[in-house]
């Protein structure tokens, strides 16, 4: 079974994931033994990417709007590789956050 199919998720991640044998022979996601550091890496090379993306719009808005290019496809690409970027980086801080505040509201 497909875990993407019942999340509407196309991930690679995901998709890779359920498909990893686990230790029993079943398809399962088995527990990481990712540390903190590794994570926080992760997160800081989407925040780059992302970056990039909203860079690589920029340089296409300015140089369509100088004249050196006529190519308005490139541009609509560069743009919404940008938004899609930033729309998920937003979407992750925004669970991160609540993720955040619900274990602040934990009472010890």
């Amino acid at each position: 079974m497909d875990i993407s199919s019942l999340y509407n998720i196309s991930s690679n991640v995901i998709k890779e994931a359920a498909n990893t044998p686990s230790v029993y022979g079943m398809n399962q996601v088995t527990e990481t033994t990712d540390g903190f550091d590794s994570i926080l890496n992760k997160a800081i090379d989407s925040l780059n990417t992302t970056n990039a993306y909203l860079s690589d719009a920029e340089n296409e808005e300015l140089r369509w709007a100088l004249g050196e290019t006529d190519n308005t496809h490139d541009l609509t690409i560069a743009l919404q590789k940008a938004s899609t970027a930033l729309q998920y980086t937003v979407a992750v801080r925004d669970k991160f956050l609540e993720a955040y505040k619900e274990i602040m509201q934990m009472q010890i």
